[in-house]
Order: C-alpha cells, then structure tokens, then sequence
C-alpha cells in the first residue's frame, strides 16, 4: 500500500480556524449509504438506533505548551508529552539550537526546566518547582492547538477544546470528534435509547506527525497510552450480544476498542497502543464511526478508509471539499459504517 493512495486536494481556506458557535451546530456527512447524505451533526439520533452505545474517548487535554528561553537567550518552546510518575516530564522543545543535558530553560511563570537527557525521541526534564508538573502546566501552561490553526490559544479555547466527557488528564490535543456533543444532543441520544461509554487514550503529539514512507508496510505508529476498564469491557459486550452497535466516537476511541478485541469479545485493557489501521484490516470490536476529517496521506484517514471502504471514503472526501466543510480539530464530521470495499483500487493484483 502506498501512502500517495490516501492524498487529496483541500484547500487551506477550508481548515477550520475557530470552533462552530455552537457544539452541536456543525455538519455532519452520513455515509451509512452508498452516496453521502449532507446532514446537521444534530441529526445523529436519526442515524443511531435503540440499544446502540456511543463510545467516548474521556481524556482531558493539559495546557501543555510553554514558552520561555535558554539560559543563553534563546528562544525555546516546550510541549509536555508525558508526566513521568517520578515527576520528571518528557518533552518535545523547539528551539534554534538543540539543548544539551544539563540546560537550563526559563519558561513562563518564572517557571525552570533542566535537561536531563533523552528518552524515546523526546527530552527528558525535571522542574525546579516543588508543585506536581500537572499544576505547574495548569497555572502555567497554553492549550496545545494544532499546528494547522494559524493563531495562538485564546481563553474560550480552554473549554471549547475539551470534550463534554474530559476526565483524565494527559493529552496534548483532543479527540475531536466528541468536540460537537453538547448536553442537549446527548439528552436527545439518551430519549432515543441510545447509551454512552467511556475510554481512554491520552492523545500525543505523534497524531499529527505525517506517514513518511512510501509503503504503508514500513510505517511505525507513534504508542499512546490507553485503557478501558473490565466493566466496561463486558457491558459494551452485552450491547452487541443484545445486537446494539458499539459506535466509537473518534479514531481514539477506535484505536482503544481495537487494542481490547479479540476473540469476538472485547478484554480490559490497559497500556500502550501502536496499532496501525489500514484497509484490509478485520474490526474486531467496533460497529460504526463517527469522526472528523483527516489530513490527507495520514494515518487517521487510512483508518476511516478501512472501515468504510477506499472508494467510498475518498469520494465522500472530494464531496466534502466541493460542498465546503469545515476540515480537522475544529471542522465537521462525519459519520461511517463499515463496507465491503477495503482495498485501494491500484492495490488490485498486488500482493
């Protein structure tokens, strides 16, 4: 499989800068049929059916960006991946030169940072601060917008870029598509019986690292952490074994199901996930989808395409483009079934 299968023309006047007035006033493109249908997100209870669960990825996003200085003046930025449970953090820094082991960084809230060396392809840094890291990002820290909104965080941010199901801490951007769920569509779900679930994985920067390789086959996913709990598990299997659906809110949220399957039956899970989905792929334990809309040639969009098939989930991407949706963490979305059609079509005859 090759990466270029999976590109796609958009235009950068269509990458959503802000998010909907409203959460639930986004689009919302059904592609449980043949040809996509142009519909409200409101419209989702009309998709669904009684009996089915929505499952949402619960983690919270942390203000995980600071800005600040070398000790030799220059400029650096600093984005927390991970706290480490001996308090140390593991960081991506930005910064004109890269900082040695021992470095000093003078971040804002008058806030230091010492390098203390590397660990899987991130620095690693202890605060100089006797608050846990949480509290020092909370007081201090800048919502971690995606690279492709093109201004910097305002304070509506801190609540617009969290879920209406945000309980763990430990992301550093969000799982959009449970962006445009507001009490009064999930009040609309619950009167049309259907139910909701948590996960959780905590989302990294990697999410937006784009495949680099050109044969899909040499791609290493990025690993998160993730978990679904043992109630969880065996009530989200007493929905399926009742013929309800298990329908994951976001491509987290699939990862997770996904990670837990096996056998027919989802399994407590709890770890580091690197799967990597790919047309041709068997789910395991998910029924339906509701997402976003993806960068082009990245592996999110490689997802959707496997569970709703090459064809039809590229055609249902030019149609958004021509009918001008709004594209990635604060655009519309869309809503997927599975399909028999997995495979891009030059892969035919391939082996």
């Amino acid at each position: 499989m090759r990466r270029q299968d999976f590109h796609y023309d958009l235009p950068t006047e269509l990458i959503a800068q802000e998010p909907a007035a409203e959460r639930s006033a986004s689009r919302l493109l059904d592609l449980s049929g043949e040809a996509p249908v142009d519909r409200a997100f409101r419209e989702l209870p009309d998709l669904l059916r009684a009996g089915d669960c929505l499952v949402f990825n619960d983690t919270r996003v942390v203000p995980a960006r600071l800005l600040g200085q070398k000790a030799s003046g220059g400029r650096v930025e600093v984005l927390v991946e991970r706290i480490r449970d001996d308090g140390r953090v593991r960081a991506l820094v930005r910064a004109s030169r890269t900082p040695g082991e021992g470095a000093l960084l003078e971040l804002e809230g008058g806030v230091t940072a010492r390098v203390e060396g590397r660990e899987a392809g991130h620095f690693l840094l202890a605060f100089d601060d006797p608050r846990p890291p949480l509290a020092i990002l909370e007081a201090h820290g800048r919502v971690p917008l995606p690279p492709y909104i093109e201004r910097e965080p305002g304070e509506p941010d801190r609540e617009r870029y969290q879920t209406a199901f945000a309980r763990r801490p430990g992301a550093v951007a969000a799982p959009t598509a449970g962006l445009h769920f507001d009490e009064p569509l999930l009040a609309a779900l619950e009167a049309a019986g259907v139910t909701t679930a948590t996960v959780t994985l905590h989302v990294g920067a990697g999410t937006f690292e784009p495949v680099r390789v050109d044969d899909l086959a040499e791609h290493r996913m990025h690993s998160e952490f993730a978990e679904i709990d043992r109630n969880t598990a065996e009530r989200l299997n007493r929905v399926r074994a009742a013929g309800g659906r298990v329908v994951a809110v976001g491509t987290t949220s699939l990862r997770v199901l996904e990670s837990a399957g096996e056998g027919g039956r989802l399994h407590p899970f709890c770890g580091e996930t690197d799967l990597f989905i790919t047309p041709g792929y068997h789910f395991r334990a998910t029924d339906a989808l509701v997402t976003n809309f993806h960068l082009p040639e990245s592996s999110l969009l490689m997802l959707v395409c496997a569970m709703g098939g090459y064809q039809r989930v590229m055609a249902a991407y030019h149609h958004a483009v021509a009918e001008c949706y709004r594209f990635f963490s604060y655009g519309d979305a869309m809503y997927l079934e599975p399909t028999a059609d997995v495979a891009p079509p030059t892969l035919q005859g391939e082996t």
